[in-house]
């Protein structure tokens, strides 16, 4: 069985790769995301949705890459 994680994204990042990794995670666009994101600091105060990205910047890991090992 698959399990689904919520990881920053290494690719398509702008910031910090959350948004992206959002986009990933639900299989959308990361414009989209970003653009809700926007809207969301827009309608928030901007105060609000920097506090929600920095706390999902610190507690979303960032996706792993792809390593091999190599011990004999």
């Amino acid at each position: 069985m698959s399990s689904k994680k919520l990881y920053r994204s290494r690719e398509n990042v702008i910031v910090a790769g959350v948004m992206s990794g959002f986009a990933e995670y639900f299989h959308h666009d990361p414009t989209w995301w970003r653009l809700g994101f926007a809207a969301f600091l827009i309608a928030t105060g901007f105060m609000p949705g920097v506090l929600i990205y920095i706390v999902a910047w610190i507690l979303m890991p960032l996706r792993p890459t792809a390593s091999f090992d190599y011990e004999q």
